[in-house]
């Protein structure tokens, strides 16, 4: 990797990684790990570009964050992992399970799209229309080509198949709030491809791990509670 990632750790136990949205880094899941590292080793990480991670030279996609992911766990000699993606980390998270799934033990997809059709128009047009902008002024300055990639992801990316997702056959939740960015018929559907995957629609809107941390730090703790039992069996 051209890069090292930046991550933060906290707990022992089990690890379970946590993937932030566009534009944002670690921090925003700063009310998981003092929920989870409790019982679990949480891992934050910093996507590539994103927080104190270096661009790099790579280039800016899902499908290397997901390489990126990879050689992560790889470095951390983590073989093995629940995955918590919110937003484009759930699309990395996504992507990472496509190839890799025999290195997630489950998966919490939380506001993943697998295109830009399963944005509302309300957020997608405003998006469509700042990455024009940042693209014009992109070859001057390097605050609007960082913005422009940022606003890329969310149009170019990360194009999965909805027959794709027959093929993750890891226990899975799929988590999104009622006012969320995404559409609810397209989170739906990434719920009902994934076989035997689990749906929670939670009062709240994209932000739900921020904004109702209690509520969500319990759905997610009742999913992975009822894997462990079930293991046990």
């Amino acid at each position: 990797m051209d890069i090292s990632l930046y991550y933060q750790e906290k707990g022992k136990g089990e690890p379970l990684i946590l993937l932030h949205g566009n534009g944002e880094d670690g921090t925003y899941f700063n009310n998981q790990v003092a929920f989870f590292s409790a019982e679990y080793r949480t891992i934050a990480v910093d996507t590539r570009g994103h927080g104190k991670s270096p661009r790099g030279t790579a280039p800016f996609t899902m499908e290397q964050f997901a390489e990126d992911l990879h050689e992560l766990m790889n470095k951390l000699q983590i073989s093995k992992a629940i995955i918590l993606g919110f937003s484009d980390g759930a699309n990395i998270a996504m992507k990472f399970a496509l190839k890799y799934p025999q290195m997630i033990t489950a998966l919490i997809l939380n506001g993943g799209n697998l295109d830009k059709k399963g944005m509302k128009a309300s957020v997608q047009i405003p998006i469509e229309i700042g990455y024009r902008i940042a693209k014009k002024f992109a070859l001057k300055s390097q605050e609007a080509k960082r913005h422009m990639e940022l606003l890329g992801l969310m149009i170019f990316e990360p194009n999965i198949l909805i027959t794709e997702l027959h093929s993750i056959h890891i226990p899975t939740l799929v988590i999104a709030g009622t006012r969320d960015m995404v559409k609810k018929a397209h989170t739906e559907s990434i719920a009902e491809n994934i076989p035997n995957a689990q749906l929670s629609i939670l009062e709240g809107n994209h932000f739900i791990a921020n904004k109702k941390a209690q509520k969500f730090n319990k759905e997610v703790d009742d999913f992975l509670q009822a894997l462990n039992e079930e293991s046990l069996r």
